[in-house]
């Protein structure tokens, strides 16, 4: 029925009982002459006892009970009183928790966060960038969902990310685009292959190596078939994955060559690979923001988008 200490919640209906000696206590300012000038009478002040028994038998009115047994000499709670003064503590409390958690959401102290982004920047940027965000928000959860760009736009449509973070060059008409920078591709090859010691390569050069490569329905693969398609070369693609995790496992086992992104050219997963800047031709990709044209960010998702705006770097 509340904490110790603090006043029940019918008491807010109902006067205090009158004092010993018969005198119910009133404010000084309704009971000392002369308290609301001369010849003026004194001003009632809010809450008093009529009003609350006023407000007292409308609520009883509205729940067609009643929730007191009245007297000339006394006041006692009844039974379905005492059972809605339960109800009413538990609805206050759940209020209050409510708005404090309303308000901590609100201040970025809470919340969830979903992001879909391409595998080259999960691997890459995001992770300290995560780290970064959630260093002064510990109580914010953050769900990464990794994916090629046809799965991005598909997860900002569908509402399952609050933003996606991927290729804004081309964009349908329900995304919106905020460009954080560009990405370079490179070729990757084992640190001791026949090519590491090159400043750049030429695509053509990779036509004679077997080629671990990303599937068709990304962009990275795309952008590759493209280059491959306007120079008249024919790639070996021989070995097809769904993460650049993997593809880069491969190439450090020997097994081919690859081409990535140059997001994908930092992290722990890059000991033993050597990276070549693709110089024949050189592609180059804006990355960025994609979000719903017509949805607004929650708090936490905007927090978040204006810390990779603030820190991403403008070129890889």
């Amino acid at each position: 029925m509340g904490q110790p200490g603090q006043t029940p919640w019918w008491r807010r209906w109902w006067p205090a009982r009158p004092a010993a000696g018969g005198a119910a206590r009133r404010p000084a300012a309704a009971t000392e002459p002369g308290a609301a000038g001369p010849g003026k009478p004194a001003a009632r002040p809010p809450g008093t006892p009529s009003q609350t028994r006023f407000g007292r038998f409308r609520l009883e009115a509205q729940l067609g009970v009643r929730l007191f047994e009245r007297s000339t000499r006394r006041v006692q709670i009844t039974a379905a009183g005492r059972e809605f003064a339960a109800v009413a503590e538990r609805m206050l409390n759940d209020l209050g928790i409510t708005v404090q958690s309303v308000r901590e959401v609100a201040q970025e102290r809470r919340g969830l966060v979903v992001i879909s982004c391409v595998m080259s920047v999960a691997v890459g940027r995001l992770p300290r960038m995560v780290g970064a965000y959630r260093s002064d928000r510990p109580g914010v959860e953050i769900h990464v969902r990794e994916g090629v760009y046809a799965s991005i736009l598909e997860d900002v449509r569908s509402g399952v990310a609050d933003f996606g973070i991927s290729y804004v060059d081309e964009l349908p008409d329900f995304a919106v685009g905020t460009a954080l920078g560009r990405e370079t591709f490179h070729a990757v090859v084992p640190a001791r292959h026949a090519l590491a010691g090159r400043r750049s390569i030429a695509l053509a050069e990779l036509a004679a190596h077997p080629i671990v490569a990303l599937p068709t329905e990304s962009r990275t693969r795309r952008t590759i078939d493209a280059a491959a398609v306007t120079a008249g070369l024919q790639l070996h693609q021989r070995v097809v994955v769904n993460q650049i995790a993997t593809l880069l496992a491969l190439v450090g086992a020997g097994v081919g060559v690859g081409v990535v992104p140059g997001g994908a050219t930092r992290g722990p997963l890059v000991r033993g690979l050597r990276f070549i800047p693709l110089a024949e031709p050189k592609l180059v990709r804006r990355l960025g923001l994609i979000a719903l044209r017509e949805r607004e960010a929650t708090p936490v998702a905007s927090g978040f988008m204006a810390l990779l705006r603030r820190e991403w770097p403008k070129s890889d």
